[in-house]
């Protein structure tokens, strides 16, 4: 299965989604960065795929991911995330050893996952698609330095799933979203 990162972006930045409860996203919204509701202890995931996450968050329904956010962040720090992220599972291809690939886990902020992308009713496709955690120094950079805008997009969303649910195609109101490369 192939693995790519497909994005909404523009010369500096890159949109990632999060889900979380409502009492979170108002406030990062209004804020325009995560407040005192988010926490900076924990391991955060970010998503570049706008239908992943409609997958993980079950199009705004499951408890405690009712809101979507897409937040644009600077592209230089999307790019040095994925440049230090460690997988999530051990490859031998990767690591001489697993307990290498552990050491490389505890001492990384970054973690990246290849997950299958989805359809718009939550199938597998035939490629795969990126998700990064993110923890410690990361995630006070994310916060406090690499945030650019934040943008409430739950109704977008639930409109898309109730137009998708009705039998309506919803192709064309999709993000474009399209390859991206690292800069060098």
């Amino acid at each position: 299965m192939s693995r790519s990162i497909r994005a909404v972006f523009d010369d500096s930045t890159i949109r990632v989604y999060q889900a979380y409860k409502p009492s979170i996203a108002e406030e990062a919204v209004r804020l325009g960065t995560f407040g005192r509701g988010f926490k900076l202890e924990r391991m955060t995931w970010i998503k570049p795929s706008f239908l992943w996450m409609m997958y993980r968050c079950g199009w705004c329904t499951k408890e405690g991911q009712e809101r979507v956010l897409a937040i644009d962040i600077r592209r230089d720090a999307f790019d040095e995330l994925v440049r230090t992220a460690v997988p999530s599972s051990f490859n031998g291809a990767l690591y001489d050893s697993f307990e290498q690939w552990q050491e490389a886990v505890r001492a990384s902020e970054v973690r990246c996952q290849w997950d299958p992308e989805r359809d718009i009713f939550g199938r597998p496709l035939g490629h795969r698609s990126l998700q990064l955690g993110i923890r410690g120094k990361a995630v006070e950079h994310y916060v406090n330095d690499w945030i650019v805008r934040i943008t409430d997009i739950t109704d977008y969303a639930v409109r898309l799933r109730e137009m998708r649910d009705s039998g309506q195609d919803i192709s064309s109101l999709l993000p474009e979203e399209r390859p991206y490369s690292l800069s060098q």
